[in-house]
C-alpha cells in the first residue's frame, strides 16, 4: 500500500530531506500506510524511518528525529482521507437517500459508511463493510469513540431491514469493541410496528449491557418523503404512536437514571413534536452527546437563547427595523416564541416567523434542514420581508459561514446568492445557537445605525 505525496512544505523536516510532490509513502517505521488514521496514528513518534518511491519507481529511505512525537513532518496528500470514500453497501428499508429525486447536490447521492469519517467528522457507521483488521486497527489505534447505526439489536430483522446478509453478524463487533473499552454512541433510525414496541425493548436492553462503552442511544423516527416509488411500505409515526415510543424510552431511561446516573437513551425532538407533548427541559438532556440526531436541539437553542438575553450586555439598536425567519414547519413553535420573547425585549424589532412547507419531498418532512430554496422562494416571494431574511444554516450544505462561496448552496443545487437576488433581501443564515440567534439579528439594528 502507498499514497501520494501531494505537497512537501518548505523548510519542514520532509523538506529538508528532499521528499518531493509526487513521490509515494509507502511505511513509516515498518507500518504500511493506506489512509489517512495510518499516516496520523504512525507519524506520532520521536523517530521515524519512511520508505518512500520516487516518480521512477525507485524506492529510498528517510530516517527523521522530531522535536516530539506530535510535531508535524509537512506532508500533504490528495485528498484527507487519501483514498475514496467506503460507500454504503446496505439497502436500508428507511434509507433516505433512496428517496431523493433527481436534480439535487450530487454528493447527497452518495451513501458513506466510513469508520474513519465516523472518528474524525462524527459520521454514523453500520459496521457492515468492515474487515477484520478494520476492526483489529479501531482497537490498536484506540479509535474513540465510534458512531454507530444499529436500529436494532435483533440480527435477523436487522438482515431484513438492512437488506445486507452481514448486517446481523456485524452486531458481534459492537460487542468486540466494547469489550475493548471502545466508547461507542448508537442511533435507532424506528420503523413503526417494525423495530420498535417490544423490539425497541430488546434493542435497549442489550446496548444498555454494554454501558460504560456505550455512552449513548439516539431513537430517531424514520423520514418518509413523497418520492418512494418501488420501495418498501413503511408508514408514518403519528401522534399515538409517536407517544407510545416515547413512553418506552423514557421509562427505560428512567430506571437506568436511578440505577446508573445517567439516561443513556434519549428521543429524538421530532418524537416530542410529532406525539404533540413538550420537549424536556436543558437539564434532562445531560451532557447533549446526541445533537446530530436532533436530540435536545430545541432545549439547548431555548436555554441558550435565553441566557444571551438574560446575562449578556446586548446592544439596543436605537431606530426600527423588521426581519423574517424562515424555518421548518416543526420548529417553527419554538422560533416563534424566540422572536416574541426579542420583540418584548427590544421594542423596535419586527420578526415575522415563516414555516415552510416542504412541498418538494412532501409535507410529512418537517425539518428545516430539508427546505429547499425552491420552497423558499415560491412561498416567500410575494411576503414583505424586511431588512433581512434569516434561514437556518442547516439548509445550506456543509457549515456556514463557508471560505468558497460555492460551498453556499441548498439541497435542490440553488445558491444563496441566487436566491438572495430572486428573493431582493440580504440572507443571513443562523447557526443553532441562541446566542447566534440574538446577536445576528440585532446587527440588522446596526446597519440601520450605520
Amino acid at each position: 500500500m502507498s499514497v501520494l505525496i501531494t505537497n512537501v512544505e518548505q523548510k519542514s523536516l520532509c523538506d529538508k530531506y528532499g521528499v518531493l510532490p509526487g513521490h509515494t509513502l509507502i511505511s513509516i517505521n515498518g507500518h504500511d500506510i493506506a489512509d489517512v488514521l495510518d499516516y496520523q496514528f504512525y507519524v506520532c513518534e520521536k523517530k521515524l524511518k519512511l520508505i518512500l518511491q520516487n516518480e521512477k519507481g525507485k524506492k529510498y529511505t528517510v530516517k527523521i528525529r522530531k522535536k516530539d512525537e506530535y510535531s508535524d513532518i509537512g506532508l500533504s496528500f490528495n485528498t484527507y482521507l487519501m483514498d475514496k470514500k467506503h460507500s454504503c453497501k446496505n439497502k436500508c428499508i428507511f434509507c433516505f437517500v433512496d428517496q431523493l429525486p433527481e436534480g439535487m447536490r450530487e454528493s447527497l447521492y452518495f451513501k458513506d459508511d466510513d469508520e474513519r469519517l465516523s472518528f474524525f467528522f462524527g459520521n454514523y457507521i453500520t459496521l457492515t463493510n468492515l474487515t477484520p483488521r478494520d476492526v483489529d486497527r479501531i482497537i490498536e489505534m484506540r479509535i474513540s469513540p465510534i458512531n454507530i447505526s444499529v436500529h436494532t439489536m435483533n440480527p435477523e430483522l436487522r438482515v431484513q431491514m438492512m437488506k445486507n446478509k452481514n448486517a446481523g453478524s456485524s452486531l458481534d463487533i459492537i460487542k468486540k469493541l466494547a469489550g475493548e473499552g471502545i466508547e461507542i454512541n448508537t442511533q435507532l433510525v424506528l420503523c413503526p410496528g417494525i423495530n420498535d414496541g417490544k423490539e425497541l425493548e430488546f434493542s435497549l436492553e442489550q446496548l444498555a449491557s454494554m454501558y460504560p462503552s456505550v455512552r449513548s442511544i439516539a431513537t430517531v423516527p424514520l423520514g418518509l418523503t413523497k418520492h418512494r416509488q418501488g420501495l418498501c411500505e413503511l408508514e408514518e409515526y403519528t401522534r399515538e404512536t409517536a407517544g407510545q415510543t416515547i413512553d418506552i424510552i423514557e421509562n427505560f431511561s428512567n430506571d437506568f437514571l436511578i440505577k446508573n446516573g445517567t439516561r443513556l437513551v434519549f428521543a429524538a425532538d421530532e418524537f416530542y413534536i410529532k406525539a404533540g407533548r413538550k420537549i424536556p427541559d436543558y437539564e434532562f438532556y445531560e451532557d447533549f452527546q446526541q445533537l446530530e440526531n436532533g436530540v435536545g436541539m430545541w432545549a439547548l437553542l431555548k436555554h441558550e437563547f435565553e441566557d444571551c438575553l438574560k446575562n449578556s450586555d446586548l446592544l439596543a439598536p436605537q431606530k426600527p427595523f423588521k426581519i423574517t425567519i424562515a424555518t421548518g414547519v416543526a420548529a417553527f413553535p419554538l422560533i416563534n416564541e424566540l422572536a416574541g420573547k426579542l420583540q418584548n425585549a427590544f421594542a423596535v424589532i419586527a420578526i415575522d416567523v415563516v414555516a415552510i412547507k416542504n412541498d418538494f419531498f412532501g409535507h410529512s418532512i418537517t425539518v428545516a434542514g430539508l427546505v429547499t430554496a425552491k420552497d423558499l422562494i415560491s412561498q416567500l416571494k410575494e411576503k414583505s420581508l424586511g431588512d433581512a431574511l434569516f434561514i437556518p444554516s442547516a439548509m445550506l450544505k456543509g457549515t456556514y459561514p463557508q471560505d468558497d462561496n460555492d460551498d453556499c448552496v441548498f439541497l435542490d443545487d440553488i445558491s444563496l446568492e441566487e436566491v438572495q437576488k430572486t428573493l431582493g433581501v440580504k440572507i443571513v443564515p443562523l447557526q443553532n445557537d441562541g446566542y447566534d440567534f440574538i446577536t445576528k439579528i440585532l446587527e440588522v439594528g446596526q446597519w440601520q445605525d450605520q
